[in-house]
């Protein structure tokens, strides 16, 4: 195969691949907007402990 013909084809691949992702975050974007998907949050810590071995860690890490 031509190296022209081979380089068109892995472009028109990228730029379905793309349109596919656009289609589908746009179907996500508006199923969050009117309510059909509800998005998490995340689990709140009212107590505030830690485990002891992560009280035991330095406070910074050495680096270079």
């Amino acid at each position: 195969m031509n190296r022209n013909v081979i380089i068109v084809i892995v472009l028109v691949v990228l730029v379905l691949i793309t349109a596919v992702q656009a289609v589908q975050l746009s179907t996500l974007k508006t199923s969050i907007s009117t309510g059909k998907i509800s998005t998490a949050s995340a689990p709140s810590s009212s107590s505030g402990s830690v485990p002891s071995s992560v009280n035991d860690l330095p406070n910074m890490v050495g680096g270079c």
